[in-house]
């Protein structure tokens, strides 16, 4: 396995030998840790196989040793990556590997059987590294000149044959070690290759999510009007991820207004798409037929995205409410949520369940597009949602819901449409644990006749 130090390095940099340093660097304390672990834990075989009068010599070595690889971890916990990060491999097999062969001096040179140990530290320390099969051949010939080198200098008798023998199979060792160095490193840096391509494509996705997002809300009306007797504000809070919700606020004239909101299937990039679809549309049909019902302009946008959804191939559906507001009257149509109303005079609120069926599921919709007037008093609201405020979830899985939400309309009823908006905003994002769904909220509040003046 190799470490991936994704949290602190730069993959737009394209830098392998950085990315490599790291990985040395990181790897480099788990080899001086087991060093640190294992070479005092080896006095053991000591205390069987080593006679009596050398046990406290080889117990100083290996806590040398011992303490050498502690100061490494230290060094290494207290330094950053860089080319120098290499050195503490390098350490590790000069200093371990030459304790191991002073071992081997102590019980009769080239002809103990010691020398296995120097296997253990050509395999721990090399495999354990990836840093090529240069820097695995350099740091086992370390290992086995060590041994050679130590032992020669004693002088003691030995037989070849033993010597062969024990270099056959530190060589042997030592070629397995940088083949799989070899092999291992290339691997390494196909991964890191490929990781930077990923977080390159990962990059240019996020940026078209992004642009995609802003598209989406840009397309959105202001937040609120004043008009035709009505104040109606908006607020739309967008998930992570491009998604369907829409709204409009389209003012035809002194006399009328319209109001739509809708939710289109799914998330992602054509949920956006047919979101825009349906608002180009909606907008088109309303100004080309401004005196048409609630239940036309549902038709006629119908057909719209009917024949759009089938050319993208996909089976995305829309809910939508389309209400027309006229003098004291509010005209409806549309399956979408229910629609919440307060009454002012009798302080409490009402549920308007909303009929018919969804857009693009069916080439004709004529006769299934009911409609209902409702007349609104003066100081009446009329509060729109999409099902991201209902379906909020906390961290225990509850869901915000439909009379929560009616409960904080009844609440902060007495409020200026804009702050009433932001309040039940606030009680839904302090509610839900992460936000996975688009949320939308429209307000509509029947003014009194003193302060009916058209505001932009």
């Amino acid at each position: 396995m190799t470490s991936r130090p994704e949290a602190t390095f730069d993959f737009d940099t394209g830098d392998f030998a950085t990315y490599l340093n790291q990985i040395i660097h990181q790897w480099s304390k788990t080899v001086v840790i087991l060093v640190f672990i294992l070479v005092p834990v080896f006095f053991v075989l000591d205390y069987f196989a080593v006679p009596q009068n050398l046990q406290s010599t080889f117990a100083s070595y290996r806590f040398v040793c011992a303490s050498v690889a502690l100061g490494q971890y230290l060094a290494l916990r207290s330094s950053k990556p860089s080319r120098l990060s290499y050195i503490h491999g390098y350490l590790v097999s000069l200093v371990v590997g030459s304790t191991i062969a002073i071992m081997t001096v102590y019980l009769g040179g080239f002809d103990s059987s010691y020398y296995a140990g120097l296997n253990l530290v050509i395999i721990g320390v090399n495999l354990l590294l990836p840093w090529g099969g240069i820097h695995s051949a350099i740091n086992s010939a370390i290992v086995i000149m060590s041994y050679l080198v130590l032992n020669a200098l004693t002088g003691q008798a030995f037989e070849s044959k033993i010597l062969v023998n024990n270099l056959f199979f530190l060589s042997s060792t030592a070629t397995l070690a940088v083949i799989i160095t070899y092999v291992r490193q290339k691997l390494v840096k196909q991964e890191f290759l490929l990781l930077v391509q990923l977080r390159k494509a990962r990059d240019a996705l996020w940026s078209e999510v992004e642009l995609a997002k802003r598209m989406q809300t840009s397309l959105l009306p202001g937040t609120g009007k004043k008009m035709n007797g009505f104040e109606v504000v908006a607020k739309m809070a967008p998930a992570k991820e491009v998604g369907g919700d829409y709204y409009d606020i389209i003012e035809i004239d002194r006399d009328r207004a319209w109001v739509t909101v809708g939710d289109v299937s799914g998330h992602g990039f054509d949920s956006g798409l047919v979101m825009m679809m349906a608002q180009t549309s909606m907008l088109s049909v309303i100004h080309r037929a401004p005196d048409a019902q609630p239940s036309q302009v549902l038709e006629a946008v119908n057909k719209v995205i009917r024949e759009n959804v089938s050319r993208l191939g996909s089976e995305h559906y829309m809910t939508v409410s389309v209400l027309r507001l006229e003098g004291s009257s509010m005209a409806v149509a549309g399956r979408h949520q229910d629609i919440i109303l307060y009454r002012a005079a009798l302080n409490r609120t009402e549920v308007i369940p909303t009929e018919g069926t969804w857009l693009g599921l069916s080439d004709d919709i004529s006769n299934e597009l009911p409609e209902r007037e409702i007349e609104l008093d003066q100081g009446d609201i009329v509060l729109l949602f999409t099902d991201g405020v209902t379906e909020a979830m906390n961290r225990e899985g509850v869901l915000f819901g439909q009379a929560r939400l009616e409960e904080a309309l009844n609440e902060y009823a007495d409020l200026p449409p804009r702050r009433l908006l932001d309040k039940i905003f606030e009680e839904v994002s302090h509610f839900q644990g992460e936000q996975m769904d688009d949320m939308t909220l429209v307000v509509i509040k029947k003014l009194v006749k003193e302060s009916q003046t058209a505001v932009a």
